[in-house]
């Protein structure tokens, strides 16, 4: 899962000035603050998260400031000391290559509540750096706490540790207990005991003020006489979770550090170790690219990947671009018919032509055009605004007229286009009858199959990376949080600057990557073969959506409240008293104080833990853990799902259109956002019912294709061996083969367990599971597992002799290859963690099955596209793992079915068939 990390820099800040002593450097300034920051963002550059936010408090008063005009008017003014060192903090913060995020009107809990809600329905963990108690209202599922100037952590049971009550109920603990610091009123003499005890007993606040009655001595007076003004605390500590960003979790890479800017401040502020490691970083010949975190890394970045014998100068990311690559550009405004006459024979002669769009929405399917850009030679660009409404805006060209006479061009096969992150262009022109033709080349996707984990594929990242250029941003032309305008209010000349940078710089990187994926052949087909041509596919299926049934869904949520609360009685019943569900406190009581369970699993401060692994290991000694873990798996389906999804629905369309990723998955994997279609649980009945939900119109069937066992079947064909492709030609159960293998029974003698132990290998091995998993999830000791697996080696000895061989492979060159020859470089092969080089081994057996079963799911989808172009009675509507989802006319479903099995089994010619299962149904679950 990737990792984002969101660093609370108000509270670092803070923390700093009050932790060192003033320190000053040469010139007298205030340094303390400072060098603690920067030692604290140490841990946060080691860790190398995927994502990741350094959040500040911006200027000027907030929303809880008009709510409560008194709102932290007992704080003292910032000490001139501490004021004085925000700027340089933040330019180091920058010059590390963090992104910055100071939001206007809203506080930097806000920030990284909304940020973190984001991260969680993306499937993206969550690490908030912070020292301040109000974020633990924020922790859950895939989200923990970390102080990393105590070096400890906090998730849920650490929360109900250190406060007495869990995540949920952190806001009604809060608003009983009030804060001194932001001047928020509690109920007077209410300490953190009382408030807990309050809320065991009652549930929540709401049931704390409706027994406000029953609470006696002075403590219940104080509450009475609270309870007007507690909704105004609750509000006053409850963090936003829904600030408008311009950033989305996704968007938050580290950038490549400025390492001219960090030296010019490190030796301003005389941090002396800093510099040291800088210039020693430098001398190593790391460059700008990434030398900027070697400021307060412990240990050297590893090297860029090797590079494979007779491939010299094509390691991805060590290549410097050409010289012209990296100058101002010169950019037209055209306004004038004359001056689109004259751009319309420049595209009618480019070799190469080079588009993007302006809109008002970054949502395809919801945005409108506002301008496009175009670029036909490096340096040169043009910007055509079409719809800029500001008051006093220029006469512009007509926009319909515009379109129409670009229409020809872009429609044109024969003149071939680049975009960088194309499919979101080509969907924006699609509102207006424009069906883009010729796409031969994404930035985005060049640099994807160069090297998926070297950097962030977007254009910022790109250009610096790539061009060593600085690229101007989008709020530094529209502004930032709740002062940000919209692009069409933007004047003419400062659009135009950014927007026909974007068809310039596009062009530029494709001439900087393009002849680096040239010199690699098997790169270079996976790019030409497979995700250029899935480009329009995927566009395609975004723009058709699926259509889902709002009633069914409401219904699914009454029922799945209906069922918690019968769940939730039945608990009771077995517990023998009312209690809780939600509480890990109350819970810990009942199981093991009450009940006498064991405690096999515990938290990081010693406690017996309640979370869902450790209720598994106990669910068969006692109902109670049982009910719970239903109840909680019914809670996340109805917030997750039957909930929330009928919210997505597009009121243009009345569907649902998801966004499909091809540059998000090292392994080359699809992904899915806004809403994610592909995490739909389908292991409980509750689950699959949701896709019930998924259905077709009137006349129309839902149509699922799905592989059978692929990544099984490519590792029997990867690994070649015998008896593994004995199985799979036999046509038979093969993991009833392969228990009949490991235990030397009959296939016909092999009993329920014995083929669940034979799944669990032929499954985990592909995934590096080892004798400790295999037994933690088959419930045997760790000595019966190794046996497991010693037999299935041995009888199996192609498998592993593949895993071997993959691992030394990786060792040697740094990278693995899926059968189409598609590449995932592996940093931490070499590192001194073992638990990091065990990982990247792990993943180095796993990609090259997972790979491959995605490079097979995208041929599938281009052959199958293919075949339905120019038909009206099917649609591919969705991808979801292995399995691909159509809309199908009722009279033309049996010539389909056949169809598209014909062309995904013929996706791959692997030694091994493949297999594909064809359902059919009204809606998606009855189609499986």
């Amino acid at each position: 899962m990737p990792k984002l990390i969101l660093i609370d820099g108000s509270s670092y800040l803070y923390r700093a000035f009050h932790a060192l002593p003033p320190l000053t450097n040469a010139q007298g300034e205030p340094t303390g603050a400072l060098f603690g920051v920067v030692n604290m963002l140490r841990s946060t550059l080691k860790a190398r998260p995927d994502y990741v936010a350094f959040v500040s408090d911006a200027s000027g008063p907030t929303f809880r400031d008009a709510m409560y005009e008194h709102y932290k008017a007992n704080r003292p003014p910032m000490p001139a000391d501490l004021r004085a060192q925000i700027e340089p903090m933040l330019a180091i913060v920058g010059a590390l290559g963090f992104p910055i995020l100071r939001v206007p009107g809203v506080e930097a809990d806000d920030v990284i509540g909304t940020l973190a809600v984001q991260a969680q329905q993306a499937g993206i963990e969550v690490e908030i750096s912070t020292g301040d108690k109000d974020m633990a209202q924020l922790v859950g599922p895939g989200v923990t706490l970390v102080n990393t100037m105590t070096n400890t952590t906090m998730d849920r049971a650490g929360v109900e540790e250190k406060f007495g009550v869990p995540p949920e109920r952190i806001v009604d603990y809060l608003t009983l207990v009030g804060d001194s610091v932001d001047n928020v009123p509690g109920v007077p003499k209410c300490g953190p005991k009382t408030a807990a005890k309050w809320l065991a007993e009652y549930g929540s606040l709401d049931g704390v003020v409706a027994n406000a009655a029953k609470v006696g001595g002075k403590i219940g007076e104080s509450l009475r006489e609270a309870l007007p003004q507690l909704p105004l605390s609750r509000a006053l500590v409850t963090i936003k979770t829904d600030v408008v960003l311009e950033q989305r979790p996704a968007d938050l890479a580290m950038r490549d550090a400025d390492t001219d800017a960090l030296r010019q401040l490190y030796t301003r502020y005389d941090f002396k170790a800093a510099l040291k490691e800088l210039d020693l970083s430098s001398l190593a010949g790391k460059g700008a690219g990434s030398a900027g975190s070697a400021g307060t890394h412990d240990t050297p970045s590893p090297p860029p990947p090797p590079v494979s014998h007779g491939e010299s100068g094509s390691v991805p990311g060590s290549h410097l671009p050409p010289a012209n690559l990296a100058v101002e550009g010169e950019y037209e405004l055209v306004t004038t018919q004359a001056q689109l006459d004259v751009w319309l024979d420049k595209l009618r002669d480019a070799p190469l032509i080079a588009f993007d769009t302006e809109t008002t929405a970054l949502d395809p399917m919801l945005a409108d055009v506002v301008g496009l850009s175009l670029a036909v030679e490096p340096g040169h660009a043009c910007y055509i605004p079409l719809a800029h409404d500001y008051p006093g805006a220029p006469a512009q060209l007509p926009r319909d007229a515009v379109l129409a006479a670009l229409k020809p061009v872009f429609e044109d096969a024969s003149r071939p286009k680049l975009g960088q992150h194309a499919k979101y262009d080509i969907n924006i022109l699609s509102h207006y009858g424009i069906v883009v033709q010729g796409v031969r080349h994404d930035t985005m996707l060049e640099s994807y199959v160069w090297n998926a984990t070297a950097t962030r594929h977007d254009m910022d990242s790109l250009a610096k990376k790539y061009l060593g250029y600085d690229t101007v941003k989008y709020e530094e032309v529209a502004g930032k949080g709740a002062k940000q305008i919209s692009f069409s209010q933007v004047d003419l000349d400062t659009a135009c600057r950014y927007a026909a940078e974007d068809a310039d710089i596009t062009l530029r990187l494709h001439h900087a990557l393009w002849p680096q994926l040239e010199r690699v052949p098997t790169l270079c087909k996976v790019y030409e073969e497979i995700e250029i041509p899935l480009v329009p596919v995927l566009a395609g299926m975004e723009q058709r959506g699926v259509l889902i049934d709002v009633d069914e869904l409401r219904k699914q949520s009454q029922q799945l409240g209906k069922r918690m609360h019968e769940l939730q009685q039945q608990a009771y019943a077995e517990a023998g008293r009312e209690f809780n569900l939600d509480s890990p406190k109350q819970l810990q009581a009942i199981l093991f104080d009450q009940l006498g369970l064991p405690a096999k699993l515990k938290t990081p401060t010693g406690q017996p833990s309640t979370n869902e692994e450790a209720l598994e290991a106990i669910a068969d000694e006692h109902a109670l853990p049982r009910l719970i873990l239903d109840y909680r798996g019914l809670a996340k389906l109805r917030s997750t799902y039957t909930d929330k999804l009928a919210g997505t629905v597009n009121p243009r369309t009345g569907r649902v259109h998801t966004s499909y990723h091809q540059g998000a998955v090292a392994t080359g994997r699809i992904s899915s956002t806004d809403p994610n279609l592909q995490n739909i649980p389908v292991r409980t009945e509750e689950g699959r019912r949701i896709r019930q939900a998924f259905i077709a119109p009137p006349g129309w069937k839902v149509m699922a294709a799905d592989y059978s066992q692929i990544e099984l079947r490519i590792m029997a064909h990867l690994s070649g061996d015998e008896g593994l492709l004995k199985a799979f030609h036999e046509g038979g159960d093969v993991h009833r083969a392969t228990a009949a293998e490991v235990f030397g029974v009959a296939m016909e003698e092999v009993s329920k367990e014995q083929r669940r132990a034979a799944k669990a290998i032929n499954f985990g091995l592909m995934y590096g599971m080892s004798a400790f998993g295999l037994a933690r999830q088959l419930g045997i000791d760790r000595g019966e597992a190794n046996d497991y697996m010693a037999r299935y080696f041995a009888r199996y000895p192609g498998v592993h002799a593949f895993m071997e061989a993959t691992r030394a492979q990786a060792h040697r060159d740094g990278y693995v290859e899926t059968i189409f020859g598609r590449r995932l470089y592996l940093e931490n092969l070499q590192s001194r963690n073992q638990a990091h080089r065990a990982g990247a081994e792990r993943a180095a057996v796993n990609a090259p099955m997972q790979g491959s079963a995605a490079d097979i799911i995208k041929r599938a989808m281009i052959a199958v596209a293919a075949w339905l172009n120019g038909r009206d009675d099917a649609h591919m509507l969705m991808q979801v793992h292995d399995e691909l989802v159509f809309e199908v006319r009722d009279d033309a479903v049996d010539l389909v079915r056949e169809a598209v099995r014909e062309h995904m089994q013929g996706a791959a010619q692997l030694a091994v068939p493949l297999l594909v299962e064809v359902g059919v149904g009204a809606n998606w679950d009855e189609a499986h």
